[in-house]
């Protein structure tokens, strides 16, 4: 059996640097990249141009950027440590996705986020289930079974090496923003990967 490789390209990791990461609500629950404003704007189109020069072929781009982002996450390396972002979700429309940070009573999000990565969500964020969500045209991790098949807490202990944990439900929430954090920060070189 050979191996799918994709090509993670410097446009493609300045592309996955400017993702923006939202909580999908529905089964499970589970990351998102937002599907009105992937790259941060509504204008997905202009977005890359701005980052890859062309015009053209903004699609195709997009779909290979959601290719390149499977192979990022297994690929990538993250230092476990306290990292802070601009929350970009507080200006975003938020009709079919949410943010763990929203104070829904208030309708309010912190614009500022500082979260603290453990090695714990670095070994789930290599676990996660990412792929194209063809409704939406936005890389999503599979929100029924966020980490491969099985019940979420099994498979969570499955990624975290069989540990028992009580804070399972806290930590699969969390990989909002430390998913946020990794695509942001984690460092790798350009090149092909295996997918």
């Amino acid at each position: 059996m050979t191996s799918r490789t994709t090509e993670i390209t410097l446009e493609r990791i300045a592309l996955i640097r400017r993702l923006v990461v939202a909580w999908d609500p529905a089964g499970q629950g589970a990351p998102v990249i937002h599907p009105d404003a992937p790259y941060g704007s509504l204008d997905r189109d202009g977005d890359i141009a701005n980052v890859t020069g062309d015009d053209e072929g903004a699609a195709e781009e997009h779909r290979a950027v959601g290719e390149a982002l499977v192979a990022f996450l297994h690929h990538a390396n993250l230092k476990p440590g306290r990292y802070s972002y601009h929350n970009p979700l507080t200006k975003l429309d938020l009709t079919h996705v949410s943010d763990v940070f929203r104070d829904e009573a208030a309708g309010t999000a912190p614009e500022q986020i500082v979260f603290e990565v453990g090695p714990e969500h670095i070994a789930l964020i290599r676990h996660l289930a990412m792929g194209w969500d063809e409704a939406r045209a936005v890389p999503a991790v599979d929100d029924t079974a966020p980490y491969g098949p099985g019940d979420l807490e099994e498979a969570m202990t499955r990624a975290l090496g069989g540990a028992p944990r009580d804070d399972l439900p806290r930590l699969h929430r969390a990989m909002q923003p430390a998913l946020q954090i990794f695509l942001r920060s984690a460092d790798i070189a350009p090149g092909d990967y295996d997918v």
